[in-house]
């Protein structure tokens, strides 16, 4: 059973968040933090999403950044880049039974299609976006 008021919501936040990107809010290539409150939103993007699952305590994951950030406004045209952190929101990542960070997966239709586990380095993360992209 849907929630009439919860549908209204996300309705307006989807719109909400298609007019922050039409007007430049939301630049391509951006890096988007996903939480509780907008996962469902970013998810339901025509383009894929890859999610970089992460910590502030994570040494890899910190390694991985700054790869991330490089692959996002080189691939952001084709694919939203977003981030999300598991201390903050455990039940998004034990919903997608993220079990070692950092985990990157990608999302078509808000559904998972594809994932790596670890600090797998740019080319790892290039192949993963290129075979996601390329559909």
């Amino acid at each position: 059973m849907v929630d009439p008021e919860l549908e209204k919501i996300l309705k307006q936040r989807t719109l909400d968040l298609q007019h922050s990107a039409e007007s430049g809010k939301l630049k391509m290539g951006q890096l988007v933090e996903l939480n509780n409150s907008n996962f469902n939103i970013i998810m339901s993007d025509a383009k894929p999403v890859l999610v970089d699952f992460w910590a502030e305590w994570c040494g890899p994951c910190r390694i991985m950044h700054p790869v991330f950030e490089k692959l996002a406004s080189e691939y952001g045209g084709k694919m939203v880049f977003a981030r999300l952190n598991v201390d903050e929101n455990g039940e998004l990542a034990a919903k997608y039974r993220v079990m070692s960070i950092p985990t990157f997966m990608v999302f078509k239709a808000g559904r998972p299609v594809d994932m790596v586990v670890g600090a797998v380095g740019e080319n790892g993360l290039r192949k993963m976006i290129e075979k996601n992209t390329s559909q």
